[in-house]
């Protein structure tokens, strides 16, 4: 499974992740991916920012930022989506 950073706490997440298997305290949690100031905002602080998705066309948008609330979408092959 690919990791990703978690803001500037220092330490890698897994880039998808089912909702309640990592610690959120300090994380901007959001229910979709449309405030984008608010993302770059929490970018800019170091802040780690998730957001929740529940199909795989939410994964796909959420990608850059975190964590899924459906342990099956944890298999989604998002190379494949994102170039084919």
């Amino acid at each position: 499974m690919r990791e990703r950073w978690f803001g500037a706490t220092g330490r890698k997440v897994p880039e998808i992740a089912l909702e309640g298997t990592i610690d959120l305290e300090g994380v901007l949690v959001l229910d979709d991916a449309a405030d984008l100031a608010a993302i770059h905002e929490a970018h800019r602080a170091g802040r780690p920012v998730v957001v929740r998705a529940s199909s795989a066309e939410q994964v796909h948008a959420a990608l850059s930022l975190g964590a899924v609330s459906d342990a099956s979408l944890l298999d989604l092959d998002l190379g494949e989506m994102t170039y084919g």
